[in-house]
């Protein structure tokens, strides 16, 4: 039997847990995912919920998220995977999501009787996390829409004048659609004619105003005619689709994709900047 009696506490003691290297998700870099077997290549890394994911793309051209950490190899080897560490860029004027020059320091104006309306709650996500900034700077309000069948009513409602103007963004505003006859009629009613300014972008759904490359796909899926847009566009992507709840989580995972003006397709930046511009005018 062996002798303890000359084992001191430093013996006794439970083996210390081997440091492991650390790598960089950097893009390009080879991962293997110990519990699953999933290999590919880091394509980029995101925040969600407060942690950090990093998207493995493997060599059939699918991706998947994982969590950074431990639990992948390198070249066979256990590593723990950590955020790239960001190069130093030269120094210069802070930016907005919406691209414009950010202003430090400045509280938040009033807010102005001038209003932007949007088509339902997504839409005015959307806008508030890419001019988010510069709406609150100019003291603008942005509110939800909920279909415009009955603009015409609201807009009496509103009382618009030249101190209380309204802009609205409407989608799938296309030519001799029933939402550009809406829009017209509107827009030459008594009191709107140089107070409300109506503009659209040409998408069924605020969705697609989001640039596919955004969330890594080549094109958004092609939904049939007669069938729910959302519904549509989340089963074509794979993801849940059965209820509301699903549809909310496709749009917050839709909306975590855009982190700037970059990610949105021109036709909706013009339009919304078209707005502002309208109800910042001098004497609005």
């Amino acid at each position: 039997m062996p002798d303890y009696s000359q084992w001191g506490p430093q013996d006794l003691a439970a083996p210390a847990r081997r440091k492991l290297p650390q790598e960089q998700a950097v893009p390009g870099l080879v991962l293997e995912d110990v519990q699953t077997g999933w290999v590919g290549a880091v394509v980029r890394v995101e925040k969600s919920g407060g942690m950090h994911l990093v998207v493995l793309e493997d060599r059939h051209g699918k991706r998947r998220s994982f969590e950074l950490g431990f639990g992948f190899l390198v070249d066979g080897q256990p590593v723990q995977v950590v955020p790239p560490v960001q190069a130093q860029a030269p120094a210069g004027p802070a930016r907005t999501a919406s691209g414009s020059v950010k202003v430090e320091g400045l509280r938040a104006r009033t807010a102005r009787a001038s209003r932007i309306w949007v088509e339902g709650k997504h839409d005015a996500e959307l806008v508030e996390k890419v001019w988010g900034d510069d709406l609150r700077v100019e003291g603008i309000v942005v509110e939800p829409l909920h279909g415009i069948d009955d603009l015409a009513g609201a807009v009496r409602d509103f009382q618009p004048g030249p101190q209380r103007r309204l802009g609205v963004l409407v989608d799938h505003l296309v030519p001799g659609s029933k939402e550009s006859r809406i829009a017209a009629e509107v827009m030459a009613s008594k009191g709107a004619a140089g107070n409300v300014l109506i503009v659209g972008h040409p998408y069924v759904d605020v969705w697609q105003a989001v640039k596919p490359a955004a969330l890594g796909l080549a094109a958004w899926p092609a939904v049939p005619r007669g069938q729910d847009w959302k519904t549509g566009i989340l089963r074509g992507l794979g993801w849940p689709h059965a209820n509301y709840a699903d549809v909310a989580a496709g749009w917050k995972r839709i909306l975590g994709g855009v982190r700037s003006y970059a990610d949105l397709e021109p036709s909706l930046l013009g339009r919304v900047e078209e707005v502002i511009d309208f109800l910042t005018a001098p004497g609005a």
